[in-house]
């Protein structure tokens, strides 16, 4: 074979598998490690749920079909997408809230950690996925707006928050759920 046609399949071959590295091939594992120590520290932020929020009581639909593709990449690629807008809310305006700020800081950074390590293990150039990536995108952006918008929309209260954070867990559930499979 000629040098051309081993770079081709080089190219192909880059394009078409995940990057093989330690930490990449033990992915799984620490993503349900994460979750895990997540789901604690929401528990660990605030106390129960406030007894006075039950009216405000908010239904958010997550998108159930985003984890539910073909594809392990496009699973991957939605958690990732997951962790970013989970990460998102919970570096907003959270003064009301009164939780504690030491977990708060430790949920914060564990997320952090964990998209950095998502980027660098999904390629997100795979064309067999793109379409299915694009809509499941849309849609997590959409179910993560609705919660965006009701945190505004409530101005950050403290009913709010909690609303929020039960949602969250409720939503890393999910994932874990998912990770379990994988």
């Amino acid at each position: 074979m000629n040098a051309f046609g081993l770079i081709q399949i080089g190219i192909i071959l880059l394009c078409t598998t995940t990057t093989s590295c330690p930490q990449c091939n033990h992915l799984p594992l620490q993503r349900r490690k994460v979750v895990k120590n997540s789901l604690q520290l929401l528990d660990k932020m605030g106390e129960k749920f406030p007894r006075q929020c039950l009216r405000e009581k908010m239904s958010f639909r997550f998108p159930n079909q985003v984890l539910k593709p073909r594809h392990k990449e496009t699973v991957k690629v939605a958690i990732e997408e997951i962790f970013q807008h989970i990460f998102y809310i919970f570096s907003k305006n959270l003064t009301l809230a009164a939780w504690d700020e030491t977990a708060l800081g430790q949920f914060q950074n564990g997320l952090y950690q964990q998209i950095e390590q998502l980027e660098v293990c999904v390629i997100k150039k795979q064309t067999w996925y793109f379409w299915s990536k694009e809509a499941n995108s849309l849609k997590l952006k959409k179910y993560f707006k609705e919660i965006d918008c009701f945190l505004k929309d409530k101005q950050y209260s403290l009913c709010s928050w909690e609303i929020s954070r039960a949602e969250m867990r409720r939503c890393l559930q999910l994932v874990d759920k998912v990770i379990r499979k994988l």
